[in-house]
């Protein structure tokens, strides 16, 4: 089975380091590789899944390999010029978005960068766009919106100013994310997901 991504798309992106560094790709799966939006697991509650879930498909299991591979870590790590031999790589899986999701927020400051890779068939809902934003109150005023169809990738460094959110929207919502969190949080991090996961199986 050949590459499911489209390395050299990322390696070519430019990155936008305006209000800080990202960079996003329309389109960074190859054609063989659209199946994945039907073989993605049924998650009906919202929040974050770990990515060692049962039954998951051949080819949903190499995207995250290819995800979590060296060569994306030193791709990544070239083109933001950081230093990522001191993180652990943690790939979650979204399936549903609740209407108290998309709320603008900076991630933690435990994890380095942010992977974000959407799994959606299409996508034709003006809502669930990601706004990678220029202040912390105003979803208006943002640098760019990423589309939320299948293959459409965004990865920004973590910062104090990273802000990001999306108008909430109720219903299906596939996506993969992944962090390279600094290894003294990881354990923790894993942790939590793990509890979340085993929480909403418990009381579905």
């Amino acid at each position: 089975m050949g590459a499911l991504i489209d390395l050299n798309s990322i390696k070519s992106a430019p990155v936008d380091d305006t209000f800080f560094p990202f960079f996003s790709v329309q389109n960074c799966i190859v054609d063989h590789g659209k199946s994945i939006a039907k073989e993605f697991p049924d998650l009906e509650k919202g929040g974050s899944y770990p990515s060692n879930l049962p039954g998951l498909s051949d080819k949903t299991k190499q995207l995250i390999s290819e995800i979590e591979s060296d060569a994306m870590k030193e791709v990544l790590s070239e083109k933001f010029q950081v230093d990522l031999s001191n993180t652990e790589v943690i790939t979650t899986l979204r399936g549903y978005s609740r209407m108290k999701d998309g709320k603008i927020h900076t991630d933690s400051k435990s994890k380095v960068l942010t992977f974000l890779l959407y799994l959606n068939e299409e996508w034709n809902n003006e809502k669930g766009l990601l706004r990678m934003l220029k202040n912390d109150f105003d979803l208006e005023d943002f640098i760019r919106e990423i589309p939320a169809s299948f293959g459409s990738l965004v990865v920004f460094k973590v910062t104090e100013n990273c802000w990001h959110g999306f108008h909430p929207v109720e219903g299906k919502r596939l996506s993969m994310q992944m962090n390279y969190v600094k290894k003294e949080s990881a354990a923790s991090h894993k942790i939590r997901h793990g509890l979340s996961s085993f929480l909403k199986k418990l009381f579905s």
